[in-house]
């Protein structure tokens, strides 16, 4: 079952994934997508399946750098928008399986039951 990690190679939630993947025996492919970029189809297609809500990293710094107007009365148009021009502002880790089931966020307890069952 081919999965893929997507993410920002720098990021400590992104290294805390990859070491918990590496020391379960996971193996993965990583799509750096500040710097390989990500597809509006991609985004849209996830949006739907997990939300874009829990895709907008509304926490991180780039989010919270944004002028006050571009953080008010965001609607799924406007976050994948946001989430193309911005990658940082896309939650860290997705994890995409071959079937198209993905996991959003670093959640230990989450992988655990999705990994065993593989």
């Amino acid at each position: 079952m081919p999965i893929t990690l997507y993410g920002i190679k720098n990021c400590d939630t992104m290294k805390k994934t990859r070491t918990w993947l590496d020391k379960a025996g996971v193996d993965y492919a990583f799509h750096d997508y500040k710097t390989a970029g990500i597809e509006r189809e991609k985004l849209q297609r996830w949006a739907k399946k997990a939300g874009w809500e829990t895709l907008l990293n509304r926490a991180g710094t780039t989010f919270k750098k944004l002028p006050d107007k571009d953080k008010q009365a965001i609607t799924e148009k406007k976050a994948i928008a946001l989430m193309l021009a911005q990658p940082s502002m896309i939650k860290r880790p997705v994890i995409e399986f071959s079937g198209g089931k993905l996991l959003v966020g670093f959640a230990p307890e989450l992988y655990q039951s999705a990994f065993a069952r593989r």
